[in-house]
Formats: structure tokens, C-alpha cells, sequence
């Protein structure tokens, strides 16, 4: 019988983030969307966008702890975005584009605290990822799943998501489908 987890992560535009998990051995599902926020009812991007209701743009991914442990996750979560930069992912500005993990257990949390802590050395600014307790999670439009691998010839993935791709694939490469 095969267990299933969650984590859920804001490393600014979920587009990114989504394109490095979806590559990730062990992970069986990833989804875009929004978490953390505390406007009524279900957000659009448009909303999300204003930074008026507080959510950040996230992944919620499903993995299979017998071939990849959160930790690791973590590991390539804090490696493939700046942590360092607050509320901003490069010319993503704004606090929906917040560096944050959801964590959804005492075990996630006091994982995540462990993992940037043992992280910090490696970076010269101070690690800002924020770590809450997961809230609801909204699940972006059809047009934001998968975007990357839809649009490979955009502009944004050429320049954005295609440089985090290659980091993944330097760094982690025995962690690849």
C-alpha cells in the first residue's frame, strides 16, 4: 500500500514552481494555486494579483514519502527560488509572490525549521521563506496547470522558469523522473 502526502509552497509565480516539482521522482500531483490569504470566498487570479487579499501563489503537491521524504523536497524547494528576497521572486513583486511554507503537521513545521536552518550558511542574506500553518487552498484555473509544459516557447518560461529547471537538473539530477 502506497502513502501519499501533501506539502504545499509559495516560491513566488506558482508557474515556477510548479515546472520543478512536476520533474520531482516521488511526486504524483502538482497543482497551482493560492493559500494564506483571508478574503472571503474563492480568489481569481486577478484578485490574487492585486495583493489585496493576502494569499501568495503556491503548489500543492501529493508525493510518496517511500521514494522522496519532505526533506528532500524542502532541499529542492529552497534551492531552486531565492528565499532570501522578501515578498519578490525576481521582477514578481509583491507579497502573493512570498517565499512560505504551508506546513500541515508538527512534523512539516519543525522540518521546515530544520531545513532552513541548516541552509542559512549557504546563502549570504538572511533566508526569509515564511513558514504558517496551511490554510485552505484554492486551486488556480485550468490555464495556470501546467503551464510551463504548455507554453515552452513563452517568453516568462524562456527566461524564468527554464534557468530554475537547469538548476534542478544540476543539483538534484538523482531526483529526476
Amino acid at each position: 500500500m502506497t502513502t501519499k502526502e501533501t506539502a504545499i509552497f509559495g516560491g513566488g509565480c506558482f508557474w515556477c514552481t510548479e515546472a520543478v516539482f512536476l520533474n520531482v521522482k516521488g511526486v504524483t500531483e502538482v497543482a497551482s494555486g493560492y493559500s494564506g490569504g483571508n478574503a472571503p470566498g474563492v480568489p481569481t487570479y486577478r484578485e490574487i494579483c492585486s495583493g489585496l487579499t493576502g494569499h501568495a501563489e503556491v503548489i500543492e503537491l501529493t508525493f510518496d514519502p517511500s521514494i522522496i521524504s519532505y526533506s528532500e523536497l524542502l532541499l529542492i524547494f529552497m534551492t531552486t527560488h531565492d528565499p532570501t528576497t522578501l515578498n519578490r521572486q525576481g521582477a514578481d513583486v509583491g507579497t502573493q509572490y512570498r517565499s512560505v511554507i504551508f506546513y500541515q503537521s508538527q512534523v512539516q513545521k519543525e522540518t521546515a525549521l530544520a531545513v532552513i536552518k541548516e541552509l542559512q550558511p549557504y546563502f549570504q542574506d538572511e533566508i526569509v521563506t515564511d513558514v504558517s500553518e496551511a490554510t485552505k487552498f484554492h486551486k488556480a484555473d485550468k490555464e495556470h496547470q501546467d503551464y510551463y509544459n504548455l507554453n515552452k516557447g513563452n517568453g516568462y518560461c524562456t527566461f524564468v522558469i527554464d534557468p530554475k529547471l537547469a538548476k534542478l537538473k544540476k543539483l538534484f539530477r538523482d531526483k529526476l523522473k
